[in-house]
Parts: C-alpha cells; sequence; structure tokens
C-alpha cells in the first residue's frame, strides 16, 4: 500500500494512553511520516495551540479529559483554534450531541469503536479541504482593508515581479524595525538573506494573477537592528486596482522551530537510550542465560552414547552461533564508545559487524585534525547513528562490495562520507524511506545538511556536513 507522503502536522488530545497508541497505529498505516504532537489534557492543549507560530493541519480530540469534558472543552478548544480543523473522537454515541458539535464548527464527530485507519484518514483529509474552502469562502475586502491594517502578524503587498513592498501593516513595522516610508522603498530582498534570493524569485514567478492559493514558505529574515528571525510566510496573489500584488504573511517561528529543536532532541534520546538498554540486556542477560546453557550441556557429554553425539554437536554449535550473534547485536546497540572508548575505535568495530561475513572491502579513514577536537558524545553517537543507518541501506539495497568512509573538517565544518559501490539510484526520483530521513533529521538536528550523490550504476556517496561548532563538547 503506497502511504501518504505529505507531512502532516497533528495535535492528538488524548489521556488514554491505550486510546492514543490505537490513533497513531491507525495513522501511521495511512501517513508515511506524520508529525504528531500530544497532550493528555486540556491545559497542556491549550499551550500547544497557543505557543507563538503553532501551526496544525488538523485536531484530534477525545471528548473527556481530566480537567475539561464536553461543551466546555469544545468551546474552550474552539477559542482557542479558530482556524484549525478539529476531529472529535469519542467513545459516546450521543446523536444529538455529535449534531449540534458539527454545528459549532466541529468538522467530524468519530466513534471510536467504529474507528480505522481508512475511516480516520478520510476524515482527515475532508477536513483539511473542507478547512481550505471555508478559508476562502471567508476572503473578503475587509480581509485587504482592516485585517490587514490590524493583524498581529507582520503583513506585506508586494508589487508582483518586483517583489517591492506597496503597503505594509503596523505589525510588521513594529516587528522589523523598519518605518511606513522605509519600507516602501524597499524590497523583499532587502530584508531576506542573499542565498535566499533565488528560492524568493522562484516563489513569486510562479504566482498566476487570479488564481487564489496560499504558499507557506520558510526563510530567515533580518530585523533593522540586525536581529535575525525565522518566518514562515504565506502568500497569495490580489489585485489592487489595476496591479498584480501579492498579500504576504511572515509568522515569526523562531520559538516553534527551537521547540521542534527540543523535540527531537528528545526523540533522538529516548531512541538511543532505549537502544542502549536493550543493547545491554541482551549483553548482560541474554548472553549470561545462553553461556549458562552451554554449560549445563557440556555437563551431558559424558552421559551421552556415541551415536548421539552429533547432536550434542549441533545444539553447542547453535548455542555458540546465537551467543555470537546477540554479541554482535548489543554492540551495535550499544555502541562502545558510550564505555569511554574512541569514536574511531566504535566505528571500526560497526564497520566489523557489518562485515561479519566478509562480504565488504571496508576502508575508514579519520583526519588527524578531526582527533584533535572535543567532539561531544552526543554528537558522536548520532555520527555513529547515521553511519549505522546507511550501512544498512547498503546491506539492503546497495548491492555493493566496497565501503569506504571518511571523515574530516574543512572550512570549520565536519564532513562525514559514506560511498559504496553498489548499483546506486537516482535521488530526485525517490523519496526518502525513514531511514534516510532518520540520518537528515540527525544531521539537521546540529545545523547540518545531508547531500546525496548517486545514478544508476554508479554506486552511491551520502555527505554529512556539520559546523564544527556544533559538535564540540561545551
Amino acid at each position: 500500500m503506497i502511504k501518504d507522503p505529505k507531512n502532516y502536522r497533528i495535535l492528538v488530545i488524548e489521556d488514554n494512553p491505550g486510546d492514543l497508541l490505537i490513533v497513531e497505529d491507525l495513522l501511521m498505516e495511512q501517513i508515511l511520516a506524520p508529525t504528531l504532537i500530544h497532550a493528555n489534557n486540556f491545559k497542556q492543549a491549550a499551550e500547544h495551540l497557543q505557543a507563538p507560530g503553532a501551526f496544525f493541519d488538523v485536531v484530534l480530540m477525545d471528548l473527556t479529559l481530566p480537567d475539561k469534558s464536553g461543551k466546555q472543552l469544545i468551546a474552550e478548544i474552539l477559542n482557542l483554534a479558530p482556524h484549525f480543523p478539529i476531529i472529535i473522537l469519542t467513545g459516546y454515541t450521543d446523536m444529538e450531541f455529535s449534531t449540534k458539535s458539527i454545528k459549532r464548527n466541529i468538522s467530524d464527530y468519530l466513534l471510536k469503536d467504529e474507528l480505522n485507519a481508512t475511516t480516520l484518514y478520510k476524515s482527515i483529509l475532508y477536513t483539511i479541504e473542507r478547512n481550505k474552502y471555508i478559508e476562502e469562502i471567508k476572503k473578503s475586502e475587509k480581509r485587504y482593508s482592516d485585517l490587514f491594517r490590524l493583524s498581529p502578524q507582520p503583513m506585506w503587498v508586494l508589487e508582483q515581479g518586483s517583489c517591492r513592498f506597496v503597503q505594509v501593516n503596523k505589525a510588521a513595522i513594529e516587528q522589523y524595525g523598519y518605518c511606513e516610508k522605509e519600507f516602501l522603498n524597499m524590497t523583499l530582498f532587502s530584508i531576506s538573506l542573499k542565498e535566499d534570493s533565488g528560492r524568493i524569485t522562484e516563489l513569486f514567478s510562479s504566482v498566476e494573477p487570479g488564481k487564489e492559493h496560499l504558499q507557506a514558505v520558510r526563510f530567515r529574515h533580518h530585523k533593522k537592528n540586525g536581529d535575525h528571525l525565522e518566518v514562515e510566510m504565506y502568500s497569495t496573489p490580489i489585485t489592487i486596482g489595476d496591479n498584480n500584488c501579492i498579500l504576504v504573511v511572515a509568522i515569526d517561528i523562531t520559538d516553534k522551530i527551537l521547540y521542534e529543536d527540543r523535540l527531537i532532541k528528545a526523540i533522538l534520546k529516548t531512541q538511543d537510550e532505549e537502544r542502549y538498554e536493550i543493547g545491554s540486556e541482551l549483553h548482560d542477560n541474554v548472553c549470561q542465560i545462553l553461556a549458562a546453557s552451554q554449560i549445563s550441556l557440556d555437563k551431558l557429554k559424558d552421559a551421552l552414547p556415541e551415536q548421539k553425539m552429533n547432536w550434542f554437536n549441533y545444539c553447542r554449535e547453535y548455542l555458540a552461533l546465537a551467543l555470537n550473534e546477540i554479541r554482535n547485536l548489543s554492540h551495535r546497540m550499544a555502541p562502545a564508545f558510550l564505555d569511554d572508548t574512541t569514536m574511531e575505535k566504535a566505528f571500526r568495530e560497526l564497520l566489523r559487524m557489518f562485515n561479519i561475513d566478509g562480504r565488504f572491502r571496508t576502508q575508514l579513514h579519520i583526519d588527524e585534525m578531526v582527533k584533535k577536537h572535543p567532539i561531544s558524545i552526543e554528537a558522536q553517537l548520532n555520527l555513529y547513528r547515521i553511519l549505522q543507518e546507511q550501512l544498512r541501506n547498503i546491506l539492503k539495497h546497495g548491492k555493493a562490495s566496497s565501503i569506504a568512509v571518511n571523515i574530516r573538517i574543512h572550512n570549520d565544518h565536519l564532513i562525514m562520507s559514506i560511498s559504496d559501490n553498489g548499483v546506486g539510484f537516482r535521488p530526485e526520483n525517490n523519496e526518502k524511506g525513514i531511514g534516510l530521513s532518520n540520518m537528515q533529521r540527525r544531521a539537521e538536528f546540529f545545523s547540518g545538511k545531508m547531500h546525496i550523490l548517486s545514478s544508476p550504476g554508479q554506486g552511491c556517496t551520502i555527505n554529512i556536513e556539520i559546523p564544527l561548532q556544533k559538535l564540540l563538547t561545551a
């Protein structure tokens, strides 16, 4: 089954861990990589909905929470999230209440006992599309006058083509520090980073007059005082008199990005701690049980007749094989450098374990300059996980015979290259799977980038480029 690749941002308000797990499983059946934010009570939901730059494609809400429920809960959530589509997930089959809820701008009302992946997914799609149409209907001349001037978010009207500021609202003046006269003598390029000029030109050159649509793109802007801020720009074409213009809303998402970074850090840390715990348990517990089984088996040797010795030897061999496999698995899950071994030794051991059958020619080179820098354990672990993920990809898809890993420093950036001579692929034609997405997420967590260089028959090279200062021990 082909999953929906769109990155939906979904707030799930649910206090029952079992129901939450079911909802998450149903979403993952239909959507490739949804961004799920969880609140287990009204207070947490309010914090998410009131966060600066908060945005959700849809809100899934249980009707009974520890601190609020029923009509009061619906009223307060609608007050906090008037523009987010809301779907109620409940176990109560009260048709009259569900009808009243729909009339109060709740998008859908689903019973948990009747819920399945297809029903939930279709409801989400319908809700999102319905919400888009509602927002389009709300557009009017009032929006381009009073709401423009009074909007708490920075808004501009740009001249199409030149991106010159035609109108600016009070919020833009207050947030960016330029007066109205200064703005009207500037263009959008004036407050954007130089490296974003190409993206801005591409974004606004594709706008067709008369075709209503919204585009949301992230950029970095600078204020008059030199401070930078991350913004999410929403744009749509409008006509003022006989002139084709573009209405732009710039939402400050600096806090949102910091929150996302903290969330990603927590997720990655939890994953790594869980892997380490499982690896340690395999090594310290399961291996000991198997070793004890070997000792017990040896005590039976003298009591067995000669014709049964083949079975005895088979059992010993299989136990030894199981011990070896579990040791290798536990070492991959709990990398050695967490126990004060160097990153180089941990990487060499990882390559050895993935090449246990000797099918690959492996090469690891870590530049001496890298060894002189105090790279934090957290950074080492993330580089280790990136290498581990790509080795899995090579093992599963690459059909390679050679793997080379090179880690060096260039222009104050640490660069890790992972190359193979396998079948290769066309990166532009391949959607990133979970493995590649995890690698990219780990790189981006340290403000880094991941580049994929590959073509059919020419192998693949993954380049991870991270600012060195982000990797060093504080």
